[in-house]
């Protein structure tokens, strides 16, 4: 008993800096859902975009570079991988999915160089010096912010909230603008988007650069918390951000329509898988090499009771280009 109540009050302890970082993954998750649910494109550049963000930010920061600034170029980043990745579904017409794996695998190459690694180095981190070290959220403040030593408004699982609602603020507004407008038809039908007029290219193009510029951003966030970037931190992206997805899909389908509250049901998707994996690894003691197969498990029963409950939310039919509502 007495070490049930261990593991519990263990599990406890750590719900701050697992809610930080389902926070943190969770804009990714939002990133993909613009590819994956608005565009219906599957696009497996995240993986290599995510480093990439974070590499940006930790060497950026690293030169002394306002964290601000070294968040505005990671971001920016993520927009160019992603221009690629559009360039080759768009302009080579190389399918979407074939299009994310090429950038993805180049990426690998660049971030090394980003991070100043060599193949086979067996260093593969780059850690911010205590000199330059100003990130805007990090694990050391969960009992900094607490304690005094930091402001309240440092306190990670806050930045992080008031992070996300800002980034599902500003979504909210871009895809009720014409050109969001227009991007979200282009991915309910195509062929109808382009018979009104719609130049579909573009669209593809501007919803990669803007998904894999907030994939960016997340890893950079993730690096500040980290302290530190390494080469294969964006390794298995693309499955907690899926995850996320179709667990706030199936949980809040039902209530949310709203497109905000889509977006807030990603956050809230990709919380509950890391409070998820925290269980496991907490309560259940499991080893955390068998950390991927715990969250293709979690992948995989989300997806497979919902088709047993009849409660699976329906894939839309493409008939018609929809009114922009939000």
């Amino acid at each position: 008993m007495a070490v049930l109540l261990e593991r519990f009050l263990n599990f406890g302890n750590s719900l701050p800096g697992v809610l930080s970082q389902g926070l943190i993954w969770g804009i990714m998750a939002i990133g993909l859902y613009i590819t994956y649910k608005i565009l219906e494109l599957s696009d497996l550049t995240v993986d290599g975009s995510f480093c990439t963000g974070g590499a940006v930010c930790i060497v950026m920061m690293a030169m002394g570079q306002p964290t601000w600034l070294a968040m505005v170029c990671a971001f920016l980043a993520g927009m160019v991988a992603g221009s690629i990745t559009g360039f080759l579904h768009t302009v080579c017409k190389i399918p979407a999915i074939l299009s994310g794996i090429l950038t993805q695998l180049g990426l690998w190459t660049i971030n090394m160089f980003i991070m100043g690694l060599k193949q086979g180095e067996l260093i593969s981190t780059l850690t911010i010096p205590a000199r330059n070290s100003k990130p805007l959220v990090s694990a050391m403040f969960l009992t900094k912010a607490l304690d005094g030593s930091k402001p309240l408004y440092l306190y990670p699982p806050l930045t992080m909230g008031v992070a996300t609602v800002l980034i599902i603020a500003v979504l909210y507004w871009f895809f009720g603008t014409e050109r969001g407008c227009s991007i979200r038809a282009t991915g309910a039908n195509e062929h109808m988007a382009r018979a009104q007029g719609i130049n579909t290219g573009v669209n593809k193009m501007i919803g990669l650069m803007l998904a894999n510029g907030l994939v960016a951003l997340s890893g950079s966030l993730f690096a500040q918390y980290n302290g530190n970037a390494e080469i294969n931190m964006g390794r298995g992206a693309i499955v907690i951000g899926l995850a996320a997805i179709i667990i706030g899909d199936v949980l809040f389908s039902k209530l949310f329509k709203n497109f905000a509250l889509k977006l807030l049901a990603v956050s809230i998707g990709a919380i509950i898988y890391y409070v998820v994996i925290q269980a496991v690894l907490t309560l259940l003691k499991v080893d955390s090499q068998y950390l991927k197969l715990m969250s293709a498990a979690i992948v995989a029963i989300f997806l497979t009771v919902p088709n047993f409950s009849g409660k699976h939310p329906k894939k839309h039919k493409k008939q018609e280009v929809p009114a922009c509502s939000k």
